[in-house]
């Protein structure tokens, strides 16, 4: 267990401060240090299913010397994930073998997918470490019995749900898990005492984060060649390394049933590969709820599949050289060989694992956005939000914001319950865009496009009031953010500013 943990720690701490806080780490960052009561007010409204993960990360913030930055956030899944690496080491070692476990925990720290949440301010990576975990306790009290030990599986599959209500999937992998072990009539009623609870206390978060399903309209359907990249994540996105695990997990498979009451390593680790995505991928067909993240914990599986596989192929190595006994299958060099495998592939992947850890390589990086905003603005400066969310780099980053005005904010986030706060009415963000002479605006990019006719009416006079009443003198595009300054036209320009109607007609120039 130490030796993949270790590698896993030291895969997530390298390159971890790689830029600034990508849009949902800064929901993250910016929730967490508001007070409890205020957590608890927004939670009403949005992120129910990430309420326990912001109050953890209230704590953890808190404790942070200094001001808080980057590192703080995302320390807690480098070290989830260094947990996680432990306990399939550990799934590993108790079903089959010790280099079975030291295997697959060291693919699972080697894993590119592994890697980019592990240094992600989210809550996925500690979901995937007590969904481990909780597999782990489930094999403890399938095999052991006792009241308590279902007690313990209970709680702590509780707490992973409450960290993420789609790991209640992990109940039908587990449910899968006691059918191919054909458990007795006792364990499956241990079970399923143990699964109603979670249920049960699941609840509460379902009727709260139902009424929240908004959050998530962006969502689209996953067809084929959705289910075949996640497959191609948990095996590994370059080919060689694809065959050879795919290879190698099929052959895991060899043993999927054992004697009654038995759970195996490949029942346990199929069910837990295959079931919570698929599960999720086919409720997504009526209403879209799949994204690959929601179900990270599942990849724990997968390696564990390929160690078991080639483990096989040892065995049948060992006693290809010893003619038919299986004395040198159990040598040391075939786990060293397995490591060295492991290496090759690492340095295969290599490439992959370093891209992602340079800055930008997330759908966006608000820091960047902070520090191009740092240099354009002037103290006093009036800003604008469009649309209201793209305010969230300056609560990420309220120290580049710091001097300005916030135009159109009648009410900050904490204070209304809210991620982004409340804002004036149209008419008197009218009023208060008529006495300057000019506003910068922080303006998503899909904002900027013809035709573009927000809902809310003070988006819209956002909108209205730039093309009509000002013109575009300077523009700074950073990923999906752009900086906008706009000037009252001077004479001679006012045709421009009446006639321009939408957006990108005025051409910027550099202030």
């Amino acid at each position: 267990m130490a030796v993949p943990a270790a590698v896993m720690l030291a895969v997530g701490l390298w390159g971890l401060h790689r830029g600034g806080m990508w849009r949902d780490e800064a929901v993250t960052y910016q929730v967490a240090r508001r007070t409890v009561p205020q957590i608890w007010r927004l939670l009403h409204e949005v992120d129910a299913v990430h309420g326990l993960y912001y109050l953890l990360m209230h704590i953890v913030l808190g404790a942070a010397p200094g001001r808080p930055g980057e590192v703080d956030l995302r320390l807690p899944s480098v070290c989830a994930a260094a947990v996680t690496a432990g306990l399939v080491a550990a799934l590993g070692t108790r079903l089959a073998r010790p280099r079975v476990g030291l295997w697959a925990g060291l693919m699972y720290a080697l894993t590119p997918l592994v890697g980019h949440y592990a240094q992600e301010g989210r809550s996925y990576a500690l979901v995937a470490a007590g969904a481990t975990g909780a597999t782990l306790l489930l094999v403890r009290a399938a095999e052991q019995g006792g009241r308590r030990a279902w007690c313990w599986y209970g709680a702590v599959l509780g707490l992973t749900c409450w960290l993420h209500e789609f790991a209640v999937l992990l109940l039908l992998a587990h449910a899968g898990t006691l059918a191919l072990a054909r458990s007795s009539g006792r364990v499956w009623r241990g079970w399923g005492c143990a699964a109603g609870g979670v249920a049960l206390s699941l609840l509460p978060m379902v009727v709260v984060s139902h009424r929240q399903s908004a959050q998530v309209a962006w969502l689209r359907e996953p067809d084929v060649e959705t289910a075949q990249e996640l497959l191609r994540q948990y095996l590994g996105p370059t080919d060689g390394v694809y065959w050879a695990c795919l290879a190698l997990g099929l052959l895991g498979l060899t043993r999927l049933v054992g004697r009654r009451g038995e759970l195996t390593l490949a029942a346990v680790a199929l069910p837990l590969a295959v079931l919570p995505p698929v599960a999720l991928m086919l409720a997504s067909q009526l209403t879209p709820l799949y994204v690959d993240r929601y179900v990270l914990y599942a990849l724990a599986g997968a390696p564990l599949l390929v160690a078991l596989g080639a483990d096989r192929v040892a065995g049948l190595l060992g006693r290809l050289c010893t003619h038919g006994t299986a004395t040198v299958s159990r040598s040391p060099a075939f786990t060293l060989a397995g490591v060295l495998a492991l290496l090759l592939a690492f340095t295969h992947q290599l490439p992959l694992l370093r891209h992602d850890r340079v800055a930008g390589t997330r759908p966006d990086d608000l820091g960047a956005v902070a520090e191009a905003a740092a240099r354009a603005l002037r103290p006093g400066d009036p800003v604008l939000y469009l649309p209201a969310h793209a305010r969230g780099t300056q609560l990420a980053y309220p120290a580049d914001f710091s001097t300005t005005w916030d135009v159109a904010l009648a009410e900050p986030g904490p204070a209304s319950g809210t991620l982004y706060g409340h804002e004036v009415g149209a008419g008197t963000l009218r009023r208060r865009l008529a006495g300057v002479d000019q506003v910068w605006a922080v303006v998503e990019k899909y904002a900027l496009v013809s035709g573009y006719r927000p809902r809310l009416s003070t988006e819209r006079a956002k909108v209205a009031v730039l093309n009509q009443q000002f013109v575009l003198r300077e523009e700074i595009v950073v990923d999906r953010v752009a900086l906008r300054l706009y000037v009252r036209p001077i004479r001679g320009e006012e045709g421009r500013a009446q006639g321009a109607g939408r957006w990108g007609l005025v051409a910027p120039t550099r202030r």
